[in-house]
């Protein structure tokens, strides 16, 4: 009796011992394969050299610029602590554009909704700052942009104080002679980023190439962060 009791005390130990190393091994296989899938959703880093091949100008250093004083569609000031928190895309247009701005309005439209599924939206904004202050005002920006996505920011202001802007953004913009009241605009297509800093990095080259911008997107936020 006392023979048996100990060879059946025995088994269930060995029994408890092989579970429990049944049960770590799983545990580590279940580990290493949600690494894996991690790796798989997590974007591939390109190299600052890679991310030039692929079409977007970025400067060696981030660079700072002057503050300015501008007027947000919500008409309160829009300034340079507006782009600071956020990753920002701005881009250089007006509402009476015919075929460039919204064209490009619509790339970035459907570019922030894919940063929507990749959760990089929650920082960043996309905004449209006019070159045609005279034409574009506060009530007029807010449903133009508000079409493209409610998410997006209109900015307006006084001319010289949105050239000076854009000058420092290497965004040169000018009106067409002619034309009386239906007068157009020249504009870069170009789309400025700027890092949560406040710092320009560079532009994405116009026109804008949707599967290049998701592509980089995630990279250039990693090496200007």
């Amino acid at each position: 009796m006392t023979a048996n009791s100990s060879n059946s005390t025995l088994n269930s130990a060995q029994k408890r011992g092989i579970l429990l190393t049944i049960m770590a091994i799983m545990a580590f296989i279940a580990i290493i394969i949600a690494v894996f899938i991690h790796g798989l959703n997590r974007p591939y880093i390109l190299a600052k050299s890679e991310l030039k091949n692929n079409g977007v100008f970025l400067f060696e250093s981030p660079r700072s610029f002057k503050d300015f004083d501008l007027i947000g569609d919500n008409n309160k000031p829009y300034k340079l602590s507006n782009l600071q928190g956020k990753w920002s895309l701005v881009f250089f247009g007006f509402t009476y554009c015919p075929d460039v701005c919204p064209t490009t309005l619509v790339r970035l439209k459907r570019f922030y909704e894919k940063q929507l599924t990749t959760g990089l939206a929650s920082d960043t904004q996309v905004i449209l700052v006019t070159v045609d202050p005279a034409r574009d005002t506060v009530e007029k920006l807010k449903p133009y942009v508000d079409y493209f996505h409610p998410d997006f920011t209109g900015v307006t202001g006084e001319f010289l104080d949105i050239h000076r802007f854009a000058t420092q953004l290497n965004i040169p913009f000018s009106k067409v002679p002619g034309g009386g009241d239906n007068y157009t605009m020249e504009h870069s297509g170009n789309v400025a980023i700027i890092n949560p800093h406040g710092h320009y990095v560079g532009f994405f080259r116009a026109p804008l190439d949707l599967s290049i911008m998701n592509k980089t997107y995630p990279s250039i936020r990693y090496w200007f962060e």
